[in-house]
């Protein structure tokens, strides 16, 4: 009977500590930042995405991935590179499609920069797959920081 006292006794000076751990009850909000141009890196890094939505569970994750820069290629469509001359790959084929459409499903949110389609002349509807007139964001970094003071944890693989 003892040992049941100070049992329930050590439960209870863990209480407030377990349930701020439980996953029930924790929401991680973390901005994954892509601004190179590299296909291997930015599918590594989408596979990054993915392992942490699987780890965390994607209703217990607000994820947010900001792409400025070269990184916007990430979404760029094949078709679109020969006018583009700024970039050097346009990575937005069907396989790249269908992994961004993947973590879109499960709540993960792509903002794209908006100073960087003006000043390398990218059409959103034209030349960006799947990106919406929301999606857009005056200035990737702006919103990084934004979204820092915000709580998220930055991340930049």
């Amino acid at each position: 009977m003892k040992a049941t006292k100070s049992l329930f006794a050590a439960l209870l000076c863990l209480g407030p500590w377990s349930q701020t751990v439980a996953a029930d009850d924790f929401e991680q909000k973390v901005v994954y930042h892509i601004n190179y141009d590299d296909r291997t890196k930015q599918a590594s890094t989408l596979n990054s995405i993915q392992n942490h939505m699987d780890a965390v569970g994607a209703g217990s994750l607000d994820l947010k991935v900001v792409v400025h820069g070269s990184g916007v290629s990430l979404l760029l469509n094949p078709e679109s590179l020969q006018k583009l001359p700024k970039f050097r790959h346009a990575n937005a084929d069907q396989q790249m499609a269908a992994r961004i459409d993947r973590l879109r499903l499960q709540g993960a949110r792509f903002h794209v920069c908006g100073n960087t389609l003006r000043s390398r002349n990218v059409d959103r509807e034209k030349d960006l797959y799947d990106v919406d007139p929301v999606d857009i964001v005056p200035s990737g970094i702006a919103t990084l920081a934004d979204l820092q003071g915000q709580g998220y944890v930055y991340i930049k693989p």
